[in-house]
């Protein structure tokens, strides 16, 4: 087993806010990927899980039992930290087995165990080497090894691949993805890397300044995000954000700003003006000959091989479309852009925050139609 709760979990270093009031459950045997921009919380919110570090409040529980004051040999969690931290002085095989001689097994159950582990991450070969002699991605399995031979209830995993190549990045991301459907364990895993997020969790725990902004699947963060931040954070290129107003024209709700007038498939008799930050994705904006929703100049064009992303300027708002190759567009150029009502995110101006709309007359509102956050 393998489930980890946090609740209400702070962390303070002096008058400075590192995690704040975190509530987090990791269900048991999922893999569980903590993103973020530098600086964000979620390494420390990984040792504070591992039990390096002490929080300042909350309680941490693993399997049900608080495990918040236990230090951390005492708990069945298995650490991969991003320098890999192998002895030198040691072969594969003892790396891998040093858990299991600290706790004093047998060298008969030791080497059965370090043989089965190896096997399993295609390392038999290599269990007479030092850690000179491997290559990043050996060297990131065999600590992967060390932490496997002792069974625990969950790994924890601190930016593993960063030190990595992007082709062996790539390719040891595969090896993780199915190393997690083949044993089934609990993976807490942290990155900066949007791709490696998107690529290898069952959910997304996305932190902004020591708090969780969103937890969902990838699809969910990337199809519904909660805020502008969660919008702007993932997809390469990030989701074109702007300020706009929504208005009503012919009993259907716009929004509008210089050079756009995007319907938003929302009837309505009567609505007063209201501010708010529109959020398309990049592919979701077409270019097209008539009916266009965006006008606007065509400033670069990048070929990126099978697509192009046209960089444009609607009034004083840069914005990128994502579109197959050739798209026979060029700078200085004007063009036309439509936009579905459906791909058309609405954010709350001031808090930043998702907006609903809510019609008159329903049970969660009565009154005047609305954008409620």
């Amino acid at each position: 087993m393998g489930r980890i709760q946090l609740e209400s979990v702070s962390k303070m270093y002096g008058n400075t806010q590192a995690i704040e009031d975190v509530d987090l459950d990791i269900a048991d045997g999922e893999f569980l990927v903590l993103l973020g921009p530098s600086g964000c919380g979620k390494s420390t919110l990984l040792r504070l899980v591992a039990g390096l570090i002490q929080p300042s409040s909350g309680r941490i529980l693993l399997d049900g039992n608080d495990i918040t004051a236990a230090p951390p040999r005492s708990r069945d969690l298995a650490m991969v930290f991003q320098s890999y931290a192998l002895y030198p002085h040691l072969t594969v095989a003892k790396n891998i087995g040093f858990p299991l001689r600290s706790r004093r097994f047998s060298r008969t159950a030791i080497a059965d165990s370090v043989a089965a582990v190896a096997a399993t991450l295609d390392l038999s070969e290599l269990l007479g080497r030092r850690p000179a002699e491997l290559s990043g991605g050996q060297r990131q399995r065999v600590a992967l090894a060390r932490a496997m031979v002792r069974d625990p209830g969950a790994f924890l995993m601190d930016e593993p691949l960063s030190n990595l190549d992007a082709k062996l990045r790539s390719a040891t991301r595969t090896e993780l993805i199915e190393l997690h459907r083949r044993i089934g364990a609990t993976f807490v895993y942290v990155t900066h890397d949007q791709v490696e997020a998107m690529t290898m969790a069952t959910r997304i725990a996305l932190m902004d300044n020591g708090r969780i902004e969103q937890v969902g699947t990838p699809a969910e963060l990337y199809d519904t995000p909660r805020s502008t931040f969660v919008a702007g954070f993932l997809g390469a290129p990030p989701m074109n954000l702007f300020d706009a107003t929504v208005t009503e024209s012919r009993g259907e709700l716009h929004a509008v700003a210089p050079g756009v007038n995007i319907p938003l498939g929302i009837e309505a008799d009567s609505h007063p003006e209201h501010p708010i930050v529109v959020g398309i994705r990049p592919e979701k904006m077409q270019v097209v000959d008539t009916h266009a929703h965006v006008e606007a100049v065509v400033t670069t064009v990048e070929n990126l091989g099978s697509e192009e992303l046209i960089h444009i300027r609607a009034g004083s708002n840069p914005l990128c479309i994502r579109a197959p190759r050739p798209s026979n567009t060029e700078p200085g150029a004007p063009v036309a852009v439509s936009v579905r009502p459906e791909d058309v995110h609405l954010f709350d101006r001031d808090s930043g925050r998702r907006l609903m709309w809510t019609p008159e007359n329903t049970p969660a509102r009565t009154g005047t139609p609305l954008f409620v956050a």
